[in-house]
């Protein structure tokens, strides 16, 4: 009887483990990627809900800024993940300033997993005017700029 309580409880413990999701939330990137905010706004908000690192994990010389999820978090945009984000505002102190001359005033956006031509569908499809550039074999960028 004790044996067989043992290795019920067991099992039962086995199923929660198995079926209970890693802690870890998923944020959808795509109303911010409507190009309709600032940097310091989109940028800001993922450090205030300690989504993303708030310190860059590498500055352009066009003073762009890159920031890594922070880890266990699950950022998408249109359906792709999410690696790094990205962004400037001019004399903000979120950003730091490249060597070189700033891209824009305002810019920021998401570096996702994905073919170019398939991210440009979905974010057409999601009515964005956001720019879609190929970086690298499945790596496209999403970008918002304001002059």
């Amino acid at each position: 009887m004790k044996r067989t309580f043992i290795v019920f409880f067991a099992a039962l413990i086995a199923v929660v483990v198995v079926t209970t999701p890693l802690v870890s939330r998923a944020a959808e990137l795509d109303a911010a990627l409507a190009c309709g905010e600032s940097a310091h706004e989109f940028i800001g908000s993922l450090a205030d809900q300690q989504l993303i690192d708030p310190k860059p994990m590498r500055v352009e010389s066009n003073s762009i800024n890159a920031f890594q999820p922070v880890r266990g978090e699950r950022l998408t945009a249109f359906g792709f993940t999410v690696f790094a984000v990205v962004g400037y505002e001019h004399d903000d102190p979120l950003f730091k300033r490249g060597k070189g001359e700033p891209l824009a005033k305002s810019a920021y956006g998401a570096v996702v997993f994905g073919n170019t031509e398939k991210v440009q569908a979905a974010v057409t499809e999601a009515g964005s005017n956001a720019i879609v550039h190929h970086v690298g074999p499945h790596i496209t960028a999403i970008f918002c700029k304001r002059k």
